[in-house]
């Protein structure tokens, strides 16, 4: 009798196991409503607001060779991934794609904080690469030390 139900109960078991997933997997807010598309947009696109870039960013943007009239011109005509907006104690960052005049499909998230909006990171959709451009120093000299461990040159 018990190995009957086994199969049984392991179904219902994976079932709830999806559904407890899918309510807890990032992005699943909820519906996107009018007010949260509302607030999203002025949050990003207030007036006099200066875009003020992360470090991060910075370096994400030169490696992908996307400079800040680019960010801004995602900012101004992208549009907002709503599956994609987190929220922690900081606040909220809202990602904006969209696509550049040089023809990049770009991704770029926001965090607005009064007066200013920081730039957090930016994304280049289509190219799928390995950036390397951004290590710290640490990371620099370990490799550096690496290369003439097998007795390559120092750059």
């Amino acid at each position: 009798m018990k190995n009957k139900n086994l199969p049984l109960v392991a179904l219902l078991a994976a079932i709830l196991f999806f559904f407890w997933v899918k309510k807890h997997q990032r992005g699943s807010k909820g519906r996107i409503t009018a007010e949260s598309a509302t607030e999203a947009y002025s949050a990003l696109r207030g007036d006099n607001k200066t875009v003020v870039y992360s470090r991060h960013a910075r370096c994400r943007m030169a490696c992908r060779l996307i400079d800040e009239t680019e960010v801004k011109e995602i900012l101004e005509t992208g549009t907002v991934n709503f599956s994609k907006i987190e929220s922690d104690g900081r606040g909220k960052t809202y990602p904006v794609e969209g696509t550049t005049h040089e023809g990049q499909h770009v991704r770029t998230v926001f965090a607005p904080q009064d007066p200013n909006i920081t730039g957090v990171t930016v994304l280049d959709t289509e190219t799928d690469r390995k950036w390397n451009c951004c290590k710290g120093k640490k990371e620099g000299k370990r490799e550096e030390r690496e290369r003439e461990s097998r007795g390559g040159k120092k750059k």
